[in-house]
């Protein structure tokens, strides 16, 4: 049986959500972002018409659009807007994953059956604006892949649907960076040999792309050739994630204690940017020798910055730890998640930082979390066998 795979995706979801509390702001250019040195989060489409982008440095913005709103940003309006979305979706869909804060991926295989695929998906559509208020695109086709593609080949107005004998001439005009993989130094690296379109990739030898990409060649040729049995993996949210720290002696030394801290915190905040997540609550936890155990928690601005979360750990460290006993145990927990594709909190931190985060983040993802550390959390063994990684959904 043909695959059948919805990619619905919540149109400039943010600006969505500030015009749907506040429609003065609808039909004028509109940023949401942080501030002269903070980058664009999101954009309506009057400001992508003065060649404003997401993830563009404000100041370079401005200039392109001098006339357009710049707003900071409400997570916690995002979020709770995006789970009134999910619960739509996820009471008529048969299997749903959310990829992220305003973006999922259906699996409606079997349903011409009973009921038109394409048909019911614009159905469901029409559900989430009418119930919600917020406009949401779509595109069907045979896997996530071009599903995702033709959603944004479709934007802002038309849903796209794409059969499985019109895969290859939909994917083939297209530039290669509309292939998901594909990124800045992938597609300067294919430039340069005359790689610019999806046609010319899919009929490159895959042996080739594999001995100029590395092991992501293979899977860039196969999406160019349409070709993706990634399945959609039913969604289930999580709640928190946290990690603990049992000394085999117990211990009073307040530097080391605050170097185990430091880097829990490094380790934790980087899987919450590897599984786009962001945290708005912290809770440090500690038991003393005799037992006794201790929290002390604090709400923070959604973000999944070290630097920021650090500061709030130590704190929280700082209160709860006041006996000035020995402790036996020490341990973290980041809750109030929403899911983001973003790698860290872009209303706050400027350019220069998320360049810093997303070279961090590309070494600890190819060498190991320990391959680049700070050194003050230099005390932190990632592997230790005392340490437990709690995951609860």
């Amino acid at each position: 049986m043909t695959r059948a795979i919805v990619h619905m995706d919540l149109d400039t979801f943010f600006v969505s959500c500030e015009r749907l509390t506040n429609s003065a702001l609808r039909g004028i250019p509109l940023i949401i972002g942080g501030g002269d040195r903070g980058v664009v989060a999101s954009c309506s489409y009057e400001a992508r018409r003065f060649g404003v982008r997401s993830a563009m440095p404000i100041h370079m913005a401005m200039k392109l659009c001098p006339q357009a709103k710049i707003m900071k940003g409400d997570m916690e309006l995002y979020s709770q807007l995006s789970h009134d979305v999910t619960q739509v979706i996820q009471e008529k869909a048969p299997i749903m994953e959310k990829a992220s804060i305003d973006e999922f991926y259906l699996d409606i295989t079997g349903m011409d059956k009973f009921h038109g695929s394409y048909k019911w998906t614009d159905e469901l559509a029409q559900s989430v604006i009418k119930e919600t208020g917020l406009p949401i695109s779509f595109s069907l086709s045979v896997n996530k892949t071009v599903s995702k593609i033709a959603t944004g080949e479709g934007k802002p107005k038309g849903n796209l649907e794409i059969p499985q004998g019109n895969v290859q001439a939909f994917l083939n005009p297209l530039s290669i960076q509309k292939i998901p993989m594909v990124g800045s130094v992938t597609f300067q690296l294919l430039s340069r040999i005359g790689v610019r379109k999806i046609q010319t990739l899919s009929e490159m030898p895959p042996e080739l792309l594999q001995q100029m990409i590395g092991k992501n060649g293979l899977d860039i040729w196969k999406k160019a050739n349409g070709i993706d049995n990634t399945p959609v993996e039913p969604y289930t949210e999580r709640k928190s994630i946290s990690t603990e720290h049992t000394f085999s002696q117990d211990t009073i030394d307040i530097i080391m204690l605050k170097s185990i801290l430091i880097g829990m915190v490094e380790k934790l905040a980087f899987q919450l940017r590897s599984e786009q997540w962001l945290t708005s609550t912290i809770t440090v936890k500690i038991r003393y020798a005799n037992f006794d155990t201790e929290t002390k928690q604090c709400k923070i601005a959604y973000t999944s910055a070290d630097h920021i979360l650090t500061k709030n750990v130590m704190e929280q460290f700082d209160k709860v730890y006041q006996r000035r006993m020995r402790l036996r145990l020490i341990g973290i927990r980041f809750s109030g998640l929403v899911r983001g594709t973003y790698q860290i909190n872009l209303f706050e931190d400027t350019e220069e930082m998320l360049s810093l985060y997303a070279a961090m983040d590309k070494m600890k993802s190819r060498y190991g979390f320990d391959a680049v550390m700070r050194c003050a959390g230099a005390s932190f063994k990632p592997n230790n066998k005392d340490e437990i990684l709690k995951r609860t959904k």
